[in-house]
């Protein structure tokens, strides 16, 4: 069954911000000109503030947790949470500013990633609210070559280019916003060129179709959006995420997801919802295996009204 979320904006749209731009450029100037270590002894204190004040996020922190620890949740647990939210947070600004020589990355899969793009095609990368994507630039190191633009709703490219801005001028340019005109154009010159697209596949808009899948024991409704655009795209699909594993730790997975190039019309809904599936399956997998590293601080399991 698709259900179609039209009747109102989905909760992670809504929700205002608490953070704000001068802060954003105040933890910016920490990190770069007191170092990394100074910098994190702030965290505590940002995530005790959210904690506290917070009640929102902290209820659907909980009702997470509940899902995937399976036991009563405690305020220790809580702020385990927030605290390693605000870590990948103030981990971006070194990894936009390419200080990789900071962080300790174990890679999987990513010999088998680089050897299906050795023909020159590209593809497309789907990750979700769970860890960070931000550490897919990491790659760099080793493959320089290796362009990957990320494709976003508009909303979230405004606040993501004005964010990156602060930190780096440079690298807003492989930002695609969804909505323009010429957005399945960039994209689909990109993936002829070789390069990869990621996008994060966990929410939607609502104008999107929903589909209902299986995900920590009860029933989440996932968008087609982003599958349905691969399918269209006729490109691989591979799953990526980068899990925070405390300090400068990061481990980062690549799983294959679909293969649409060689896919018929006339199955394509088909692998679609297949795709959809086996995503809902790693995004299960990957939440037991680092709880703390789900980001979604909404009503994820809420029905569409």
């Amino acid at each position: 069954m698709n259900l179609h979320n039209e009747s109102r904006p989905p909760e992670w749209v809504v929700r205002p911000e608490r953070s704000n731009r001068l802060m954003m450029r105040m933890m910016t100037w920490i990190s770069l000109h007191l170092g990394r270590r100074i910098a994190r002894s702030i965290l505590p204190l940002i995530a005790g503030y959210f904690l506290c004040f917070a009640p929102a996020s902290r209820r659907a922190s909980r009702d997470y947790l509940t899902r995937v620890l399976q036991r009563p949740v405690t305020w220790p647990d809580l702020y385990r949470h927030f605290l390693t939210f605000a870590a990948t947070v103030h981990d971006r600004v070194y990894l936009v500013n390419r200080r990789f020589d900071l962080f300790d990355f174990d890679v999987y899969g990513e010999d088998k990633l680089l050897e299906m793009m050795a023909g020159g095609k590209g593809l497309f990368l789907l990750g979700a609210h769970l860890g960070s994507f931000e550490v897919i630039r990491a790659l760099g190191r080793k493959n320089p070559d290796l362009r990957v633009a990320m494709l976003m709703h508009e909303r979230n490219a405004l606040k993501i280019n004005s964010m990156l801005a602060a930190i780096n001028p440079e690298a807003t340019q492989d930002i695609i916003g969804l909505g323009h005109v010429d957005s399945m154009l960039q994209v689909h010159a990109r993936l002829d060129r070789g390069e990869v697209v990621g996008m994060l596949a966990d929410r939607t808009l609502n104008d999107d179709v929903l589909h209902p899948v299986p995900l920590l024991g009860e029933i989440a409704s996932l968008p087609e959006g982003p599958f349905r655009m691969a399918a269209l795209l006729q490109c691989p699909v591979w799953f990526m995420v980068g899990l925070y594993q405390g300090g400068n730790r990061y481990a980062i997975h690549f799983e294959p997801l679909a293969d649409f190039s060689t896919v018929d019309r006339s199955q394509r809904d088909q692998a679609v919802l297949a795709a959809l599936a086996r995503y809902s399956a790693l995004l299960d997998h990957y939440c037991r295996a680092a709880p703390y590293n789900w980001f979604n601080f909404y009503d994820f399991w809420r029905r569409p009204s």
